[in-house]
């Protein structure tokens, strides 16, 4: 990185925001308050809100949102008639899985062969850090040029809407002329990336009743309608024989002009095995970033280990379908919702139930903060362009802030790389990412308060 007053402060701010995310990561905030204490969340968002006063944060307060969780506001003031910028990002992190599947305890952060490991250490605690680091490089350089708000979401991870409502409820709390996602990451490390789209999500769970109870698979097997067996059956019907998604009404073949992903390093990233072939049709970016996806991210039904032979009476499934932008998410639930029923084999009962939703986002890039970001992240990362692209996955408060604010220009950035591999065992964050990017958010506060 080219020597600069910023560049050099946040290389000096580098052991201190290490120890930061460490305190961060231990704690277990998954929303999740059925498997995982809300003391834990709280802690994340006091320690959140603590580390906003310290920096002279302004109006520090800890909201309850609507979902049962906190999300945690700030105001830090500007110059007069300087224009406001909204940092975001999220302190609530994705269960661990598989603790035994960590090399290191995932609340521990960890330096292995360069890079931090520890849950939400790249999603999103890791953003918290990016927008602290940022605002300090600015105070020690002649001051923060704009007015900033930050606020830290406490259930983004769950997708159940707390603050998207709180907001709606609220509209003047979050207003700026420009919002700042801190939840997106690069396309490849080193390679500065603005995310321009986002897919939207539904969340469907569907059950299938077939008999009065369980039965005996030897006296009745054969006759008796197996409601997993029917479940199974209905879950197929979401995939076409390449594998891609077809729920009845849905448009699935839309386009993607902009930056592409090889089909070999899509694999490396994804770690597929050797030999297995990846679904769907069209190129990679189209495939996550432009078409809908569907995914049983659950099923209820008896485990292997101390099964019985028996037909099941019921089963349940939850479905995650992702959508691209152009397509309202509304609609696309009741489609798969009728999909589901639609494809129940023999005459079985099936219900289903929306558990969640978010829109999908489209960002204007023609904005001036769009300018400002690539000017930034031109020092921040020498020699590399800004790129633009996709995310298949989505972040739902970027359509209620639009909507509330239709004039506020909204960017995405962030430290969830491909290797950071987020929401999988193993999550880590490149310190070198952070400090970059930490360095281009200051350079673009500055830039585009010049604009």
């Amino acid at each position: 990185m080219s020597s600069n007053p910023v560049a050099e402060t946040v290389a000096s701010l580098m052991p201190r925001a290490r120890e930061e995310l460490t305190e961060l990561v231990a704690f277990r905030s998954v929303a999740d308050f059925d498997q995982f204490p809300r003391s834990e969340s709280e802690g994340a968002a006091r320690w959140v809100a603590d580390a906003l006063a310290a920096e002279g944060f302004q109006d520090v307060a800890l909201l309850d949102t609507p979902d049962g969780t906190q999300s945690v506001y700030g105001c830090l003031p500007g110059p007069e008639g300087a224009k406001t910028v909204l940092l975001y990002a999220h302190y609530d992190v994705q269960p661990p899985l598989d603790e035994a599947g960590w090399t290191t305890p995932p609340f521990e952060l960890t330096e292995r062969d360069g890079r931090w490991y520890g849950r939400g250490a790249a999603d999103c605690k890791g953003g918290v850090i990016m927008h602290l680091l940022a605002l300090r490089a600015l105070k020690a350089n002649g001051g923060v040029p704009v007015h900033v708000k930050v606020i830290a979401e406490g259930s983004e991870e769950q997708g159940t809407g707390g603050l998207e409502r709180y907001a709606e409820e609220h509209p003047g709390l979050l207003e700026a002329d420009t919002i700042v996602i801190g939840d997106a990451g690069n396309f490849r490390v080193g390679l500065p990336t603005v995310t321009s789209t986002l897919r939207g999500m539904t969340l469907v769970r569907v059950r299938i009743d077939t008999l009065a109870g369980n039965l005996h698979s030897g006296q009745f097997g054969g006759a008796a309608p197996d409601a997993l067996a029917a479940l199974i059956r209905v879950l197929d019907s979401l995939r076409a024989e390449d594998g891609s998604t077809t729920v009845d009404g849905l448009t699935a073949d839309s386009d993607w002009e902009g930056l592409q992903y090889d089909e070999g390093r899509f694999r490396q990233d994804a770690k597929v095995l050797d030999g297995v072939g990846l679904i769907g049709s069209g190129t990679v970016a189209e495939r996550i970033w432009a078409r809908p996806a569907v995914t049983v991210i659950g099923i209820d039904c008896p485990p292997v280990v101390g099964a019985t032979p028996s037909v099941q009476a019921s089963a349940r499934a939850l479905i995650s379908l992702r959508v691209p932008p152009g397509v309202d998410a509304a609609e696309a639930t009741k489609l798969l919702q009728a999909h589901l029923e639609a494809h129940t084999p023999w005459g079985a009962r099936v219900s289903t139930e929306q558990i969640g939703q978010g829109q999908a986002f489209r960002a204007d890039t023609t904005s001036p903060a769009y300018q400002a970001m690539a000017d930034a992240m031109a020092v921040a990362y020498p020699g590399q362009e800004m790129q633009y692209a996709g995310q298949g996955g989505s972040i739902p408060l970027c359509n209620t802030l639009a909507a509330l604010y239709p004039r506020a220009e909204i960017l995405l950035i962030g430290l969830s790389e491909p290797e950071a591999q987020i929401h999988a065992v193993n999550e880590s964050v490149s310190p070198e990412e952070l400090e970059r990017l930490s360095v281009a958010e200051a350079l673009f506060l500055r830039n585009y308060a010049a604009s």
